[in-house]
């Protein structure tokens, strides 16, 4: 194996790691359902339910102190037999009332995020919070998360969103998506090859436009948002044409739309003739590779089997009907959908990254710097001209290692992004700046971490179902991160008279108790420098 793969294949293994912070508690048993009439609170305490009328039948879900959540809902039909690896299908109506009060299967994934992994095909659900109270007099926004994990990992239910529901006034959907090889696996012949995961999030979005009203929603008032692979899924999303009209705003965390594969920790999207090439060696390695059908033969593969031969580096496959042209060549044309854009990265994108790369007993040194630059970016003259803009000093080795992957992966891409989408639609740009952000990891890092990727998520989410300790600073940082995003999901503009005012000539800082613009995120970051490394 080379350097590259072995460097690259353990900043996969962090990300594993660093998924496990949000991982879900097992959901508590509920109550005996009460008793509710159609869209009517069933009372309070535990195992309060509530009842709404979706066009497929009666769901029930749970009511808390303040919000409703409605978990597991499907939004299409379970992808298996003769449904692995096809477009999604409508999920048949039931009878009866279906149970909504705890999350459903995640889709198949390596333990991790999600404590002991999945190999449950049965996973295209959904699940919304909503805050509690009668019907609004108008119909509420709706932010519709787009989970991250590289395409290879993560769940909805992973995400409490409760707080944003709450506070912000709006109705919240976490999605399930199809990952890995079942969800973007690509073979000549095979219909949605490569793109089979970003169908599923389109079908989430019909079943938004159709069903969220009975949730009190404005179906005519979506914002669609997600982190690193769900933000790039926003990007995937926003130059997709069948994506048309399924969403009004978006918003992009980490998860910048000019990505690229030879960068390997921020998301990006291959060519469908690189797809089929790896789907060809998954076959092989399943076994399927020669037989006279080769896709009769891999739908007849156990999941388990596919998890352990899938590659652990997946990407939505462009040039196909889907996803015609590269998310970052059809946003530079203009070819991408108009709506307002939030878009942002975090302060110290890569320490993570390095910090797990070092633990894994490869320091950064004065002397190994050059090796190390050689190995991520191997073009000619490139590690040298890196290192030269960023030297290594005796102590500074593993700081300035996430330095690069940070500026180079995220914070000079989602610059670039935010240009290339001010042509033409009104954005709002961040940078999440908070140096001591809860760790999402135990343990003690190598050097301090600051703001490294994904450490933004606590301030929005109750990630796994548990709130993060947060100081009083943090707490108002948090607040204000919410009134900023829900008011953008409500109108296009993140101001209001209770949050500093944001700009759109410059980024927003932010961090306790200094939420500011700032005009200087781009030099920090060297973004001159890597625009004219190419």
């Amino acid at each position: 194996m080379t350097t590259h793969r072995v460097l690259t294949t353990l900043g996969c293994a962090l990300t594993a790691v660093l998924a496990t912070a949000w991982s879900a508690a097992p959901p508590p048993q509920p109550g005996p359902p009460a008793v509710a009439t159609t869209g009517a609170p069933a009372g309070r305490g535990p195992g309060a339910t509530t009842i709404l009328r979706t066009h497929d039948g009666l769901v029930r879900g749970a009511d808390h102190d303040g919000y409703r959540t409605f978990d597991g809902m499907p939004y299409a039909a379970p992808p298996v037999g003769g449904l692995r690896w096809a477009p999604p299908h409508r999920e048949a109506p039931w009878s009866g009332v279906r149970d909504a009060t705890r999350p459903a299967s995640a889709c198949p994934q390596h333990a991790g995020e999600v404590p002991g992994g999945s190999t449950d095909e049965d996973c295209l659900h959904l699940n919304v919070t909503t805050p509690d109270g009668a019907r609004p007099a108008r119909p509420r926004p709706v932010v519709v998360w787009l989970h991250g994990g590289g395409f290879t990992t993560g769940a909805g239910s992973s995400y409490d969103a409760h707080r944003m529901a709450t506070r912000g006034g709006v109705v919240v959907v976490t999605v399930n998506y199809r990952l890995g090889a079942l969800g973007f696996l690509a073979h000549r012949g095979l219909p949605g090859s490569g793109t089979f995961g970003l169908a599923d999030q389109q079908a989430a979005l019909r079943w938004v436009r159709a069903e969220i009203g009975a949730f009190g929603g404005d179906a005519h008032d979506v914002t669609l948002a997600g982190e690193s692979a769900g933000g790039y899924s926003v990007c995937a999303q926003l130059a997709s044409p069948a994506a048309a009209g399924l969403f009004d705003r978006a918003i992009i965390e980490s998860g910048p739309c000019t990505g690229r594969p030879d960068r390997p920790f921020a998301p990006s999207s291959v060519p469908l003739s690189t797809a089929r090439a790896t789907g060809a060696e998954l076959a092989a390695r399943a076994g399927c590779g020669s037989a006279r059908d080769v896709m009769a033969c891999l739908r007849r593969v156990d999941v388990s089997r596919l998890l352990a031969v899938q590659d652990t580096d997946q990407q939505p496959a462009y040039t196909t009907p889907l996803l015609p042209d590269e998310p970052a060549a059809a946003i530079a044309a203009g070819r991408f959908h108009r709506v307002p854009v939030l878009v942002g990265n975090n302060h110290d994108e890569g320490n993570g990254w390095a910090a797990g790369i070092v633990q894994a007993g490869n320091p950064v040194t004065p002397a190994s710097w050059p090796d190390v630059a050689a190995t991520f970016f191997p073009a000619p003259g490139r590690a040298k001209a890196i290192v030269r803009e960023y030297p290594v000093h005796r102590t500074d080795g593993g700081t300035v290692f996430g330095a690069v992957i940070g500026d180079a992966n995220f914070a000079c891409p989602t610059a670039r992004t935010g240009d290339l989408l001010a042509a033409h639609v009104p954005v709002r740009r961040y940078e999440f700046a908070d140096e001591h952000a809860p760790p999402l990891t135990p343990g003690t890092p190598p050097f301090p971490l600051g703001a490294p990727h994904a450490s933004e998520l606590p301030y929005l989410f109750d990630l796994g179902g548990r709130p993060r300790e947060l100081t009083a600073p943090q707490h108002r940082l948090a607040d204000t991160m919410i009134d900023y995003w829900t008011r953008f999901a409500r109108t296009g503009d993140p101001n209001g008279p209770s949050t500093p005012p944001w700009s759109e000539r410059t980024v927003q800082s932010l961090a306790p108790d200094h939420v500011v613009p700032t005009g200087t995120a781009r030099q920090r970051h060297h973004c001159a420098f890597w625009n004219a490394l190419g």
